[in-house]
């Protein structure tokens, strides 16, 4: 059974701010809720090759990760790919200016479950649960106090 999960959210910041905040991985922590901690394989800034290992907890588990970006188009596309552990995922960020100058993202999830990932009928929900808190969060770093959000971008 293959999970494929895709948020939205209009963030009232340019596309570039929100891009640049969203594509490096060292912020993860401070807008996905069940990103503990990262670490670069690769040296940053963020790149087509670059890999980077992530720990989490979802569903109650503590996974520990390593993902390489596949694909990454400043401003526009970010797809990163992982192949180990106990839920193979691809995840992907895309953003758009809106017609007012704010920027629509888009959080696409999708992977096939494996481990004790395949037993939960409800891993699809939990992750769009999971990536509407994400996208919240995000929202509210962003579009906080300006200069709130301009420390954050720095």
């Amino acid at each position: 059974m293959g999970v494929d999960v895709s948020t939205e959210t209009v963030i009232q910041r340019p596309r570039r701010d929100v891009a640049a905040y969203a594509a490096n991985p060292d912020n993860a922590p401070s807008w996905y809720v069940n990103i503990e901690s990262v670490e670069w394989k690769t040296a940053p800034p963020a790149d087509v090759g670059s890999q980077v290992a992530f720990v989490a907890r979802f569903l109650g588990r503590r996974l520990a990760y390593t993902y390489e970006i596949i694909e990454y188009v400043p401003g526009e596309r970010l797809v990163m790919r992982t192949a180990q552990g106990p839920f193979p995922m691809e995840t992907s960020y895309t953003w758009a200016s809106t017609a007012d100058g704010h920027t629509r993202m888009v959080l696409r999830n999708r992977g096939t479950p494996a481990g004790f990932s395949k037993l939960i009928p409800f891993t699809a929900s939990a992750m769009r649960r999971a990536n509407k808190k994400d996208l919240a969060k995000l929202k509210e770093l962003l579009e906080g106090s300006s200069e709130a959000a301009e420390a954050d971008l720095a």
